[in-house]
């Protein structure tokens, strides 16, 4: 079943009560996302900020975005409205590559009623609908979450990792040509690359599942076939390739500490070449 819904489907369901809207909007060392919120969302959404509340705190190895904890994301939750009746609603205005991290995290969380605003921000003024500058007012939910309900690969897990493990970001760091972030240039041995730009349509939509399909199947990946892992920088955008694997109906683990936790470790192994076309 595909966690995208369509600009038009959610407008059509903004009066009902059980509707949850959450605005991830982030980017990378930018420190006005709450006040780009403040300036204009979709009537109802609530801001959510994804250094404070969809991640934890920050260690030497931890990866620049570690999970939070399960107790501190119920918290969070509750804090945005939810409860085990609600439907929630996630978006960003890039692409979903924040806004798939939420409902990631939901998901791992054990909350299934969750999709994401194919399109984003531009899908919803695309379709002429309209925004608002109010902040609302946030009963806090009761949700009840279980953690651990999606597949995650650890660091030390990797070597015994015998399925297909994808590298989500660009072609240059993969390559070790450039590494504007981490201290180390390169990719995981062994990792195929395929930005999770390629996921996406020039409108910033996902692409249909049978494309998606079609492209990791160059990848030596299909439903039901061998297993699947996904890492980024920091565990962001890997989430946004899971949700693009899940709608091709290809279930994958996320390695949540990514690049910036393993090259946190010197005596890691690097690759540098292009494994992808070699495989």
């Amino acid at each position: 079943m595909s966690a995208l819904i369509r600009a038009s489907d959610l407008a059509a369901k903004l009066q009902d009560p059980n509707l949850v809207l959450l605005d991830v909007r982030w980017k990378l060392g930018a420190t006005n996302n709450r006040e780009q919120y403040q300036a204009g969302h979709i009537p109802a959404a609530r801001f959510v900020d994804l250094e404070t509340e969809l991640s934890g705190p920050v260690g030497e190895h931890t990866g620049r975005h570690p999970l939070p904890t399960a107790d501190a994301f119920q918290q969070a939750a509750r804090g945005w409205g939810i409860n085990d009746e609600s439907c929630v609603v996630v978006y960003d205005d890039a692409g979903a590559m924040a806004a798939a991290r939420a409902w990631w995290l939901l998901r791992h969380a054990g909350f299934t009623k969750v999709a994401v605003l194919d399109g984003g921000l531009q899908a919803w003024r695309d379709a002429k609908c309209i925004l608002s500058s109010e902040v609302p007012k946030v009963e806090p939910g009761t949700v009840s979450l279980s953690w651990n309900q999606m597949p995650v690969l650890e660091m030390q897990e990797l070597a015994g990792f015998d399925g297909v493990l994808i590298d989500s970001r660009a072609t240059a760091r993969y390559l070790g040509v450039e590494e504007p972030l981490d201290p180390v240039a390169g990719h995981i041995p062994g990792a195929l690359n395929r930005p999770t730009t390629e996921n996406l349509d020039d409108a910033a939509r996902f692409r249909q599942p049978e494309q998606l399909r079609a492209g990791f199947a160059k990848l030596g990946l299909e439903p039901s076939g061998r297993a699947a892992a996904a890492y980024c920088g920091s565990g962001i955008t890997a989430a946004h390739q899971i949700l693009a694997l899940h709608e091709a109906g290809i279930d994958a683990a996320l390695y949540p500490g990514s690049w910036s936790q393993y090259s946190s470790y010197p005596q890691n192994d690097v690759a540098t070449s292009d494994e992808t076309h070699r495989h």
